[in-house]
């Protein structure tokens, strides 16, 4: 029995590898949307940010959310503000390894935990590559204020989203191609 479920799954009967790359191609596919809306909408509050908050703050829910424009040169709560080029290589890894995963997507909810980490950290890193001071130690445009919180942005917003789900998923036992983990019986 154990032979004969072995050589189905390596058989080379082409309808097996179409129905396997089918779920997968559209696993990629919510990958690769999810990463581009959350890049596309960081980018696009980041330029509404720079073109409306200039003049000073706006607050949209009293002084528990205050739309407040700064730029951050270092990495979460402004840590790290002399070490900018060193978040900015930090992020190219950070792209790059995500891409090379996504590769093994088959999990509709892997896809869009690494999409959304893919969105952040490439929103983040565009402002470190292109804002002032200059390539590689650009700061990163935040404008979302609450109190007795760091100004954050949708890219923050996004990499924090991402990291819940890859947490859930390692939790559950889920593996990026979508099955389970085996458990060590030792």
């Amino acid at each position: 029995m154990q032979a004969a479920r072995g050589a189905s799954l390596t058989s080379s009967d082409p309808d097996t590898h179409e129905t396997s790359a089918r779920p997968r191609r559209r696993t990629w596919g919510i990958f690769a949307l999810v990463a581009l809306a959350a890049y596309a909408l960081d980018l696009g509050t980041k330029q509404w940010a720079l073109a409306n908050l200039e003049d000073g703050d706006i607050p949209v829910l009293g002084d528990w959310l205050v739309l407040h424009l700064t730029f951050n040169p270092g990495a979460a709560f402004s840590t790290g503000t002399e070490f900018t080029i060193v978040f900015t290589c930090l992020a190219i890894v950070a792209v790059c390894v995500v891409l090379w995963l996504s590769r093994r997507l088959g999990s509709p909810l892997w896809a869009l935990g690494l999409g959304m980490l893919l969105g952040g950290v490439a929103g983040n890193l565009t402002d470190r590559i292109v804002r002032d001071p200059g390539v590689m130690h650009g700061h990163v445009v935040d404008f979302l204020m609450l109190p007795n919180w760091p100004v954050f942005n949708v890219a923050d917003i996004c990499i924090n989203v991402a990291a819940g789900v890859i947490i859930l998923q390692s939790f559950r036992g889920v593996t990026l191609s979508g099955a389970r983990a085996e458990k060590d019986e030792a």
